[in-house]
């Protein structure tokens, strides 16, 4: 009797299957139970007899001893039906049944509630395979019955078993372990699949076990009927208390179990409360409704007090409310009668677990129906206490939180909204991922109308965790849920419901999560308050463009910030606006440049012409920033930043001309008005994105047609006085770009196709008559072209730089009317006679042809440019013309080549000047390296013999080099056929005549030329009897050279040759995969340099890249 009291006074740490003697001895439990024996006496003596006490000691079974074991131990039963405190919070509404809980150890842990998929519930796959429940209760009987072990299970105890291996030592059996889990990241619990931190290690859950014992699963608790002053004598909770020995320790369990017990009677009270209020909320919603009976409404309020009592199927009765609302208006007695029997077993736990609004459990009464629902009564005189017993046989499941649900129908908008809002949390997890965006109307449509706040927030955070990686169908799903919600609750619930959610997830792992949250941003803009999209959002914004790794998620953010800087109106924000696009600008990912271009840059382009900083900041600032480039890159340019800056000014010139028109002086009158003249379709070039379309910008095509007629007439008739945006361009931004294309490298291709395509675009959007009067008339006073300095020998030095090149292919080519194409044509001639007769450098010139030349649609009128040069005067320029069809050569068709070129160069290959022949010598070997119509190379081929052989070219120097260094250029790439057959045995003709030759600077000159092309020729196949007649023979004329000479290069050349000689020994016809000749190696930095130098000149052109390594058939 004092254990019981014990048990009785606190729920202590007492095991009432133990008698006093047992538990004074401490040894093990034998069967019997007294303690509990003696509860079930007393509750029986009460009334309240409970069927699994009765069942248990009812079963002789459970006192006998098998094999010397003791039986099973009714545990966690037991404990689930002497309704143990509840270790879990109880669930956010009423409805839920209580469950025993148990301590979280790893055996305990249901992993598959932690699966990574949004809110922490059942995985789908698990849920399909789940064990039957008979199954599941048969564990409970036989414990050395498990249940299978299920995949996460599995993943976590790997991971574990591998910790203990290794922190033991066993790294053999580690490893073999590892192996034969291959699909399982060792090194990193993450890799598990669990939301949970990593347990502690094997040898201290071992430890740890006996501290306490683990609740089965599938118990579910029984509700026991006793009032909440009773709860103090509650029996404790068999399984989840310790057994301790110490008096001390009993206490403190007491008390423990106590507190414990009065948190769950005030947490079902509590819950209780909760539904009551929003009951009498729902019952005075629908009092103002204008309700047509109001006697029986107060009848039917006083049951709505009385909860649906659940009771098991043994001899109990189950309450059918449908049974009183078939004739709730004409028989208020046994409505009345039926309240007074369910208040006297209504207790608190029945409260929390069945307190529902009153109008989800009355069907009755709906406010659109105008006559409420009537049911036959029979017309018998059984008592009500009779037919509620009879309806109780009826198999209706009201005792779980679904069966509640399913047992009242909602009667208001805001009854299912409660509804959804409790059931839809549960629906979600158990929907197919592949199709849970089916439930994004619904859960929308909750979150929006549902009354309480908490569960709205609840409502969004399944909406942003749907999905556990949203592809772009599903993510567009939840933008367009989001931007629909925004627009039905206004900017205040968006900024305080849906913002957090997005803020939440600004730093998910997985990175389609992070581009939803990026374009949410985006989608939202519109609908949140002013001050919140440009602090909060815009700050948001910066940091994923600034931290986040994934290229996507930053492209998505400056579609953001684009849509952000269309609504932001605080000039505060301008300077922060301008940080971010440079940012913008200088990202590693092509992705987020183009998306800056397209967005970003237009939008925020409007906002600073907005702010009238367009003209007086934006652009002035970038381009000083390409000034101090050039500035510090005398001895090397940055490139990419240069041109990081200018394509964005690019960028800004349909913005700039969109400013021009709005501000002219004819914009008052620009009116739709009768035919509206159409655009030409190329009168503007092809903008990157809508938002850069001139017509977009002004706000029509009709709108800019009527601009653009003004425009021109105002340019060709009225001037520009008073025009202050275009007298900027023309008088400040102008001249300010002229100066710096000036500056730029003209050898620097890259740049100067950038400022090509600069102008041509500039000149495109502006106009033709824009071009003709403003652009073209400030480059000519730059150039200075006229007669009289064409015969000057000082020359223009203007004419060498990169002014040449980018307005002949920047300004000259915007036009393509026969008289803008004599325009570029007599240019490029004046050009190239200028820089002839003043022997100045011809790089500008080779540029222009170079970018020229990209273009077919130019080759020709480049063409025509040399045949001027071919049939002029000066030897100087016939000279040029020459060396200019090198150049053209690899871009242009070969019936061109053949057509055209070979006959130019055939004719300067006579000319009377020796220098003009030679100049002739490069394109004769880049036709070799690039042709493959055999007539053509075979003409070839004998203009360059007659050079070799012809008598008066023996002595002639300068000839032999040119020859020698074009072998060497085009040798490795020409047909295999005119190397072995014309190259190699020439050069070893070179080689014989350069032994006899007399002057030691000739000599070194040729053999160094020569030891060049031996050099790129040795990495070529060069057969047996070529490598012994031809090859060889010339490398050792050419050692012979050396030793006198240069011995450093002799070493090299006894290197190749000893190579070449094991080679024809071992007869090795073709060298191994992947090996390298030592010639090859030690090919000298000229030859490097100078086919780098090749390779640069080359990459304008695809076509002509393209050509490069192609090998002859």
């Amino acid at each position: 009797r004092c254990k019981m009291a014990a048990a009785e006074g606190g729920g202590g740490s007492v095991n009432p299957f133990l008698s006093d003697s047992e538990e004074d001895e401490s040894e093990e439990p034998r069967p019997g139970g007294g303690g509990a024996l003696e509860l079930h006496t007393e509750l029986l003596e009460c009334g309240r007899e409970l069927p699994r006490l009765r069942d248990y000691f009812s079963n002789p079974g459970n006192f006998e001893r098998q094999s010397g074991t003791p039986p099973a131990a009714p545990g966690p039963a037991f404990s689930t039906a002497m309704g143990g405190p509840c270790k879990e919070p109880l669930p956010r509404g009423g409805g839920q049944e209580d469950r025993a809980g148990s301590i979280s150890t790893l055996d305990s842990l249901d992993f598959a509630r932690y699966s990574d998929d949004g809110n922490r519930e059942t995985d789908e796959r698990v849920a399909e395979n789940e064990v039957p429940l008979q199954e599941r209760k048969n564990y409970k009987s036989s414990p050395e019955i498990q249940e299978p072990i299920k995949p996460l299970e599995k993943r976590a105890l790997n991971f574990l078993v591998n910790e203990f291996l290794l922190k033991n030592s066993y790294k053999l059996t580690s490893i073999t372990f590892s192996d034969e889990n291959d699909d399982q990241d060792f090194e990193l619990w993450d890799d598990v699949g669990l939301n949970i931190p990593k347990p502690p290690d094997l040898l201290q859950l071992y430890r740890d076990f006996g501290n306490h014992q683990v609740t089965a699963k599938n118990v579910v608790d029984v509700a026991v009927g006793v009032e909440e002053d009773e709860l103090e004598v509650t029996t404790p909770v068999l399984g989840n208390i310790p057994v301790f020995n110490t008096t001390q320790s009993i206490e403190q369990c007491l008390v423990v179990q106590k507190l414990e017990d009065q948190i769950s009677a005030l947490n079902s009270e509590k819950w209780s409360l909760m539904e009551q209020i929003r009951r009498l909320e729902s019952e005075i919603d629908f009092f103002k409704r204008d309700f047509a009976v109001p006697v029986v409404y107060d009848v039917q309020t006083s049951l709505d007090q009385v909860p649906l009592t659940v009771l098991e199927d043994n001899a109990q009765y189950l309450d059918i409310k449908s049974s009183e609302n078939d004739d709730k208006l004409g028989k208020t007695e046994e409505l009345i009668l039926s309240t007074s029997t369910e208040e006297e077993s209504r207790t608190p736990k029945d409260d929390a677990l069945n307190s529902l609004p009153s109008k989800e459990k009355m069907p009755s009464c709906s406010p659109s129906s105008k006559a409420a629902v009537h049911f036959d009564k029979p017309n018998r005189k059984l008592s009500p206490a009779f037919h509620q017993a009879l309806l109780s046989f009826c198999r209706m499941s009201a005792d779980s939180r679904l069966g509640s649900e399913v047992s009242r129908i909602a009667d208001s908008e805001k009854s299912v909204m409660l509804m959804l809002g409790r059931c839809l949390p549960h629906i979600v997890p158990n929907v197919l991922l592949a199709k849970r965006e089916e439930l994004i109307p619904l859960i929308l449509c909750t979150a929006c109308l549902h009354p309480e706040s908490k569960e709205r927030d609840q409502l969004l955070h399944i909406l942003f965790n749907l999905i556990k990686r949203p592809d772009d169908e599903q993510r567009q799903m939840i933008l367009t849920g989001c931007v629909a919600f925004a627009r039905h609750v206004g900017p205040t619930r968006v900024e305080a419901e849906l913002l957090p959610q997005c803020w939440e997830q600004i730093n998910h792992k997985y990175p389609e999560r992070r581009l939803l949250v990026a374009e949410s941003c985006g989608a939202l803009a519109p609908y949140l308050p002013k001050e919140i999209r440009s602090s909060l959002v815009l700050s948001m914004l910066q940091q994923m463009l600034m931290e986040d790794k994934a290229d996507l998620v930053r492209e998505a953010v400056i579609k953001s910030l684009g849509i952000i800087m269309g609504y932001i109106d605080d000039p505060d924000k301008y300077q922060q606006g301008f940080e971010l696009l440079l940012s913008a600008l200088g990202d590693p990912s092509e992705r987020v440049v183009s998306a800056t271009h397209q967005v970003f840059l237009p939008a925020y382009a409007a906002w600073t012409t907005e702010l009238g900083n367009l003209q007086s900041h934006l652009i002035p600032t970038l381009l000083n920033k390409i000034e101090k480039l050039l500035r510090e890159g005398e001895h090397g340019l940055d490139e990419h930043k240069l041109h990081l800056y200018l394509s964005a000014l690019q960028s800004l010139i349909p913005s700039l001309f969109s400013l021009v028109l709005q501000n002219a002086p004819f914009t008052s009158k620009a009116k739709l008005q009768g035919d509206v003249p159409q655009i030409e379709v190329t009168r503007f070039p092809r903008p990157a994105s809508p938002l850069q379309d001139v017509a977009t910008i002004v706000g029509s095509r009709e709108q800019l047609a009527v601009l653009l007629q003004l425009y021109d007439y105002q340019l060709e008739h009225e001037g520009t006085t008073g025009w202050e945006t275009l007298l900027w361009v023309v008088n400040q931004l102008l001249p300010q770009l002229i100066e710096i294309v000036g500056k730029i490298n003209v050898a620097s291709t890259a740049c100067v196709h950038e400022f090509s395509r600069f102008f041509w675009r500039l000149c495109r959007t502006f106009g033709k008559i824009f071009t003709n009067t403003k652009v073209k008339p400030q480059f000519q006073e730059i150039l200075r072209l006229s007669e009289e300095n064409i015969d000057s020998t000082a020359g223009n030095g203007v004419l060498t730089k990169a002014t040449v090149p980018i307005y002949a292919t920047g300004v000259l080519t915007c036009y393509i009317q026969e008289e803008d194409r004599k325009l570029l044509v007599g240019f490029l001639e004046d050009v190239m006679t200028m820089l002839s007769l003043s022997h100045a450098p011809l790089d500008s010139l080779k540029a222009s042809f170079v970018e020229l030349g990209a273009n077919p649609a130019y080759h020709e009128l480049l063409l025509t440019v040399l045949w001027y040069g071919v049939v002029h005067t000066s030897a100087l320029v016939r000279c040029t013309a020459a060396r200019m069809f090198e150049l053209l050569v690899k871009g242009v068709h070969e019936t061109l080549v053949a057509q055209r070129v070979v006959p130019a160069l055939i004719t300067l290959s006579s000319d009377p000047e020796i220098s003009v022949r030679i100049a002739t010598i490069p394109a004769f070997g880049t036709i070799m390296e690039t042709v493959t119509q055999r007539e053509l190379l075979e003409r070839v081929k004998m203009q360059l013999a007659s050079f070799l052989e012809d008598p008066q070219y023996q002595d002639q120097h300068s000839l032999q080099t040119e020859i020698i260094k074009t072998f060497g250029r085009v040798g490795p790439n020409a047909e295999p056929r005119f190397r072995d057959e014309f190259v190699i045995p020439h050069l070893l003709k070179l080689a014989l005549v350069n032994n006899q030759q007399s002057v030691d600077s000739k000599r070194l000159d040729i053999a160094t030329h020569l030891f060049e092309a031996y050099s790129a020729l040795s990495c070529c196949f060069i057969s047996e009897d070529l490598m012994v007649n031809h090859f060889l023979p010339g490398l050792r004329c050419l050692r012979i050279d050396m030793e006198h000479l240069s011995p450093e290069h002799e070493v090299i050349l006894s290197s190749m040759i000893k190579e070449c000689e094991q080679k024809v020994e071992n007869k090795t016809v073709q060298e191994p995969p992947g090996s390298m000749s030592i010639a090859a190696s030690l090919v000298s930095e000229d030859t490097k340099t100078k086919f780098l130098n090749k390779m640069g000149q080359l990459t304008t052109s695809g076509a002509m890249l393209a050509n490069v390594f192609q090998r002859k058939k």
